[in-house]
């Protein structure tokens, strides 16, 4: 490997021991009980995982722990239980039974509080609900909503009873939306008549209706009432929400589930062709949520606890709607922009609710450093302790930012790693133990076997870029493609036979700590040097002007390939090509001259992901094709690849 092949932001980074008001509120304490538990759950991961399933309410023990390997594999078999039954009846039926498990908040201020027992009963009903249309065990369900307390109620519901959910973003277009009804096979489709989104209304009845037409597998809409205006409703299909909930009988007994039974449905982006249907299974997926949940950000009975994803991204399923309740919390759920109708708006709900512990993504701390210091100090977020991120790399630029100045450099930062696929962070920070790094994914997460090999499955010394692979079987794996057995064996486990193949690359420095640099397709050879585009990008970010960056590769004839860069400015900040090209010397100095890109271009925005995360696939078709090709179903904003194009029409190297 060349020396510049090892990226700077590694070769600088710092070591922050966690801080020491914090470590006696961890599950794990030090470096060394850390490093035991974690070689004891890789050496015998039947105990390890036997010892967390065994703090959830089980309905018949488990047979064995684990049976075989990739792609075919199973945990706890023959053991029943019910994720619903977890997440909800045994808190209600316990002194956690007042305990608020949801503060709701729209974008307007409308508030709500449910408690643990409200939620019980709210979940029963809408069981029963779903049992009058005939929806039973094994049918899925489409669930087309927004951070509601009713869309937690209707994916625990149909939990309950022992049916698939899956949940399809409300921001999706009908045609989007249309693809996964029809692969899914969807009974029955429950939605809100509309969402808000910077005070804006999204219509998603009339999205539902428009996405359904031709559809005949679906027998049932249930509609939310969000408002009061009139929403139209078809006779025999369309029924409301309010009215069939005051109808439902009161009691619903849960159904006893294998542990390996498909529990939720998430469909996620290819880079081309239409998405996939990833099969979580219902047990598998409820254990290993509580142990990221528990382990990696330390919940406890008194935190109020903030997941900022919306419930269209599996992250809020595994830290909040399973994970999160599984474990008893209280957490806070937002409808709506985090900076609107203000900047202020994150800080102010951290504020009220006296959070102190928050999740959000990277590109929502981006917002944040962009909106400066000054507007973070009108604000109380003392209580403030813990910040997780996932999505995307965080920047150690961002990274210390959050540290310093919402931390007041007495916080733990836990920048995680995980996929759709992988149903949790096997890649995360241990809070009260591991000494943290700043743009690190920390380190692998108990149970889990990682390493970082190459192209021909061989491992890697330590400070070698390679790719990213999962050496065994975990539970919250995914099992399946839905419908399409043959595609999951094949990008999951024959690309490289006897692993799970990530798609990522990644370096493992000489501490254990593992850096992700992004999608094997985000590292770019130019001219005999391999430079991951994130580094590209953290060195963009400290430039003083830029908030956000994404790097992509063009092909060059001589080169083999030259990184193209796509920046966001600081509010106020002067654009033009003067700063472009200052910005291309700054990475030249930052890094090499060998990672000069060959343009800059400034933009307003850039495609994103419901989630935030920046979409490079598209970027690159821009540039190298001139428009966007493969599959855009998972763009939040349509407009934001036209404002692109308008920004690049008749710039060089366009």
């Amino acid at each position: 490997m060349l020396e510049q092949d090892r990226p700077k932001m590694i070769q600088d980074s710092r070591k922050i021991a966690p801080p020491a008001t914090y470590v006696p509120k961890s599950y794990v304490q030090g470096e060394e009980a850390y490093r035991t538990l974690y070689r004891e759950s890789v050496e015998y991961p039947e105990s390890f995982w036997a010892a967390v399933a065994s703090e959830l309410t089980w309905i018949k023990p488990w047979e064995t722990v684990m049976e075989g390997n990739f792609p075919d594999f199973s945990f706890f078999r023959g053991g029943y239980l019910n994720v619903s039954e977890n997440c909800v009846d045994r808190h209600a039926l316990s002194f956690r039974r007042n305990k608020v498990a949801i503060f709701w908040e729209g974008e307007n201020g409308e508030r709500r509080i449910i408690t643990y027992l409200r939620l019980h009963e709210k979940v029963q009903k809408f069981a029963n609900v779903l049992k009058r249309f005939g929806i039973q065990k094994g049918d899925v369900v489409s669930v087309y909503m927004q951070n509601l307390p009713e869309t937690f109620v209707a994916l625990l519901a149909i939990l309950r009873i022992g049916a698939i959910y899956n949940t399809v973003f409300a921001g999706f277009s009908p045609e989007a939306l249309r693809e996964r009804v029809v692969d899914s096979k969807a009974k029955m489709v429950i939605c809100a008549n509309r969402s808000y989104r910077r005070g804006r209304p999204i219509p998603l009845k009339e999205n539902v209706d428009r996405a359904l037409e031709g559809v005949d597998t679906v027998k049932t809409v249930i509609v939310y009432r969000r408002s009061d205006e009139e929403v139209p409703m078809s006779p025999r299909r369309d029924y409301d929400w309010h009215e069939l909930m005051a109808e439902a009988e009161p009691i619903c007994p849960v159904e006893p589930m294998e542990a390996n039974e498909p529990g939720l449905l998430i469909y996620t982006s290819g880079t081309s062709g239409k998405p996939k249907g990833i099969v979580h299974a219902g047990g598998g997926f409820l254990v290993g949520t509580y142990a990221y949940t528990k382990y990696q950000l330390d919940l406890r009975d008194e935190d109020v606890y903030w997941n900022t994803a919306d419930i269209g991204w599996l992250t809020s399923h595994i830290f909040v709607l399973i994970g999160g309740l599984a474990l008893g919390v209280t957490t806070v759920l937002y409808e709506g922009a985090l900076d609107y109708p203000h900047p202020g708006r994150l800080y102010e709900m951290v504020e009220r609710y006296r959070v102190n512990k928050l999740f959000s993504a990277p590109t929502a701390y981006r917002m944040l450093v962009k909106n400066g210091e000054e507007l973070a100090r009108r604000y109380r977020l003392s209580t403030l302790e813990l910040f997780a991120s996932v999505g995307e790399p965080l920047n150690p630029e961002a990274w210390e930012w959050v540290y310093r100045v919402l931390g007041g450099g007495r916080a733990v930062i836990n920048n995680t790693w995980g996929q759709t696929e992988t149903g949790g962070t096997p890649l995360a920070g241990a809070p009260g133990a591991v000494e943290m790094k700043p743009g690190s994914c920390g380190v692998p997460f108990y149970g889990h076997s990682l390493d970082v090999v190459d192209g021909d499955g061989n491992p890697v010394p330590d400070g070698t870029p390679g790719f990213l692979v999962i050496r065994k079987p975990f539970p919250s794996l995914a099992r399946d493609i839905f419908g399409n057995r043959q595609r999951y064996v094949d990008t999951y486990f024959n690309v490289m036979p006897g692993v799970y193949f990530t798609g990522d690359s990644a370096i493992r420095d000489e501490d254990g700590h593992f850096w992700v640099l992004g999608r094997v397709d985000d590292v770019i050879n130019v001219s005999g040097h391999r430079i991951s585009t994130m580094e590209m990008e953290s060195a963009l970010i400290a430039h003083p002007k830029v908030v956000e960056a994404a790097v992509v590769g063009r092909p060059d004839p001589v080169k083999g390939a030259v990184p193209v860069a796509f920046v966001i400015l600081e509010a106020g900040a002067e654009r033009g090509p003067d700063l472009e090209q200052e910005l291309e010397q700054w990475v030249a100095d930052e890094i090499g001259s060998f990672a000069r890109p060959a343009q800059v271009y400034i933009v307003e925005t850039m495609p994103r992901t419901r989630s935030g995360k920046i979409i490079r696939r598209m970027l690159r078709e821009l540039i190298q094709e001139g428009k966007v090709q493969g599959d855009t179903t998972g763009l939040e904003d349509f407009d934001a690849v036209e404002r692109i194009l308008e920004n690049l029409r008749g710039r060089t190297g366009f």
